[in-house]
């Protein structure tokens, strides 16, 4: 099923409906959204949540034949959290603003899978703007938050997780997604999570391969050693058959090099202090809200902050 922009239009209105406070968004500074979306460390599982949703042939495929990735991986990246924290930290034109734009850009996203891949067979057709790629989406960005934050900085109750998850619901509204559409519960969630990995439809695909190691060289040669650090984070992050599918080494060597930097960075995280630790979107909404205006021109782009997060996380490890 292919979400249309009648579809759109009809969960940005229950989107709107849910909100009390224009200025302060879909979410504001108390919820358990902001608290958890505004760490930095959540990048600790962004190359996860990238791998994953280029596991879905139609992202991949989409990626591939519609983007210029391949100039600038990286950046593109970037702008795909862009585009997530000014809905979730923006007021709440700029978040329906977000959310029109991205559905505007995938109803150009067409094509074919010109491959047999698990459960999608050659020919298939695909669009960005389908329900289930969508869901996938939008469940890798959920569930990859939680387990960074989880990671680093502390175990969530199961309350927590259900109010974060509640929370989230409205954020898939504004891809489309029905609330009802979705389950009813963080464990089920992640159930579903788990079901969608082993249903056949998530599998690494030759443009998805080619994509990762775009998305996972260094940006600059200088961070060479940092991004061979975060290539490893990232592969501890992956369930077992898309790390073999990208084919990242992860054996007993990686696995204990990882359980020494997730416990350097817990110890080092809470020292960086909150210009660094806090994403740029977050602090610009701080601002926004202190003025008492309804909009504060936002920061760079994220890079430089990203960047420097990065290296002070691979060298906390490494020291």
């Amino acid at each position: 099923m292919t979400v249309t922009r009648a579809d759109l239009e009809r969960c940005l209105d229950l989107a709107k409906s849910s909100v009390v406070e224009p200025r302060m968004g879909l979410f504001g500074p108390a919820s358990r959204t902001w608290h958890i979306a505004r760490e930095g460390v959540v990048f600790l599982a962004g190359g996860a949540a990238a791998l994953q949703q280029l596991a879905h042939p139609f992202v991949a495929y989409g990626v591939a034949e519609h983007s210029v990735t391949r100039e600038d991986t990286f950046g593109r990246f970037l702008r795909t959290f862009e585009n997530v924290y000014a809905m979730i930290f923006g007021p709440l034109e700029r978040a329906l603003r977000s959310a029109r734009g991205v559905h505007t850009i995938h109803e150009r996203v067409t094509g074919v899978i010109t491959e047999a891949a698990g459960s999608w067979s050659a020919g298939t057709r695909y669009k960005a703007n389908d329900e289930h790629a969508l869901r996938w989406v939008f469940t890798t960005l959920i569930i990859n938050a939680v387990r960074a934050y989880e990671l680093v900085i502390d175990p969530l109750e199961e309350h927590e997780k259900d109010e974060y998850y509640a929370e989230s619901r409205r954020f898939g509204l504004l891809f489309g997604l029905e609330e009802e559409d979705l389950p009813d519960s963080y464990a089920a969630f992640e159930r579903s999570f788990d079901d969608t990995i082993r249903s056949g439809s998530i599998v690494v695909t030759a443009p998805a391969r080619e994509l990762a190691e775009y998305l996972l060289a260094p940006p600059h040669p200088a961070l060479g050693l940092a991004w061979r650090w975060y290539t490893m984070m990232t592969a501890s992050l992956l369930p077992e058959a898309l790390r073999e599918g990208f084919g990242l080494p992860y054996g007993p060597r990686e696995h204990a090099r990882v359980d020494a930097s997730i416990h350097a960075i817990r110890r080092a995280y809470p020292r960086i202090p909150a210009r660094l630790r806090h994403v740029p979107a977050y602090i610009a909404a701080e601002r926004r809200l202190a003025s008492g205006e309804n909009y504060v021109r936002e920061p760079d782009t994220g890079r430089p902050f990203l960047l420097k997060l990065l290296l002070r996380m691979s060298r906390a490890a490494v020291l």
